[in-house]
């Protein structure tokens, strides 16, 4: 028998294969989706929580066995960075270099938390300083320097709206790969900023002025939404000329499997398994979620490395596609683009 018709060559031939395929991928994919989800947020652990230690006018450190019994708590995950005044610690704290602020206050301690920039790590924080605080015998205040907003009480509406420019990104794209197949590499690019802007302005416009969930900083806000639509759109199309019909397998697993469980915006970086903290900052999402979160909370302390990681991918991504866009199964009939 000849091997084209064998069994083999047969099946593979037929519609069978493919969906065989899929039911391998999709299995695989529910058990992955799973457990990434799982291991980094089923048991979030403190890991390194920088803070800011402070000295009083007189010299005094925060009492020593107050130190060392949160380091025995939290099983020395503190990384403590001494400062010189409170002026300092506070502004560490608005630069989200560290997420709280010990300094002595009388007989006992303040410990000052920002619940918003992460308020699962001012939870841990508060817990254990109250517990250390009676174990030691020294008297624990505990406040926190920057609250969340009354509307965001977990502070995770910022990792729904990013989540929701990011899924809704790459669907876009194949949506314009289904029902737009018509276009142009270069008109498919314009759609993609099209959409982009204009889903990325109703999603801060329910959230903010709909809902009241979160008052943001309306046009910064809409701009990285924005940018964040457009580079998940571009992601997608990038795949798409690599690997075609598979395209959604590596774009799901960039942002959702491994971008989106490591974005800190469901648990903060201090709490996730060191390598998603690390990695989660040059992804996607959560370089979305760094930039978008900074500007909800700490106005006026933006960082460009977000933005960078943002911008970084949407060219890459832009890039490929334009390159073997003459692999892109869409364009029409004596219009298309020569490869270059």
């Amino acid at each position: 028998m000849a091997d084209d018709d064998s069994p083999w060559a047969r099946f593979k031939r037929s519609p069978f294969f493919p969906a065989a395929v899929i039911v391998l991928i999709i299995s695989a994919g529910a058990g992955l989706f799973a457990g990434s989800y799982t291991y980094a947020f089923a048991n979030p652990t403190p890991r390194r929580i920088p803070v800011a230690v402070v000295s009083t006018d007189q010299g005094a450190a925060p009492p020593r066995r107050f130190v060392a019994g949160m380091e025995k708590v939290l099983d020395a995950s503190l990384r403590l960075h001494r400062e010189p005044g409170y002026g300092r610690a506070r502004w560490a704290v608005e630069e989200q270099q560290v997420f709280g602020v010990l300094r002595t206050r009388g007989r006992g301690v303040e410990l000052g938390l920002s619940s918003a920039a992460g308020a699962g790590v001012a939870q841990v924080l508060a817990s254990a300083g109250t517990t250390v605080g009676r174990a030691v015998g020294v008297p624990v205040a505990v406040t926190d320097l920057k609250p969340l907003q009354p509307g965001d009480p977990r502070g995770l509406a910022v990792f729904y709206i990013s989540l929701a420019a990011v899924i809704m990104g790459f669907l876009g794209a194949v949506q314009l790969s289904v029902n737009a197949a018509a276009l142009n590499p270069a008109e498919r690019i314009a759609f993609t900023a099209a959409y982009a802007m204009l889903g990325a302005f109703v999603i801060a416009a329910i959230v903010d002025w709909g809902l009241g969930a979160l008052d943001l900083p309306f046009a910064g806000s809409w701009a990285i939404l924005a940018l964040t639509m457009f580079t998940s759109g571009m992601v997608f199309s990038m795949f798409n000329v690599l690997f075609g019909r598979w395209a959604l397998i590596p774009t799901w697993g960039l942002m959702v499997l491994l971008g989106n469980p490591s974005s800190g915006g469901a648990v903060s970086w201090p709490l996730l398994p060191s390598p998603l903290g690390t990695v989660g900052r040059w992804l996607p999402p959560g370089a979305s979620v760094n930039a978008q979160h900074t500007a909800v909370y700490f106005g006026g302390h933006q960082h460009a490395f977000p933005f960078l990681v943002l911008a970084g991918w949407s060219l890459v991504s832009v890039g490929v596609f334009w390159t073997w866009r003459h692999r892109h199964p869409g364009g029409r009939p004596g219009r298309a683009t020569p490869a270059s």
